[in-house]
């Protein structure tokens, strides 16, 4: 199991990279945006994609 998730973490860390590596000014306005939303706003986005995420690895499974 530990090995599954040290992989799974692998993985976000390769994904978290490919937008700043391939276009960074865009990323960068696009953090500054994120900097000004209220904490309602990006906890609303952090539930959605966390259910998101759990509903994409329930439908892969």
């Amino acid at each position: 199991m530990w090995q599954e998730l040290g992989i799974a973490l692998c993985l976000v860390l390769v994904l978290e990279g490919i937008l700043p590596f391939l276009c960074p000014r865009q990323w960068r306005e696009a953090l500054i945006q994120l900097t000004q939303l209220s904490d309602r706003q990006l906890r609303l986005m952090g539930l959605a994609s966390m259910l998101l995420g759990t509903a994409v690895l329930y439908w892969l499974h």
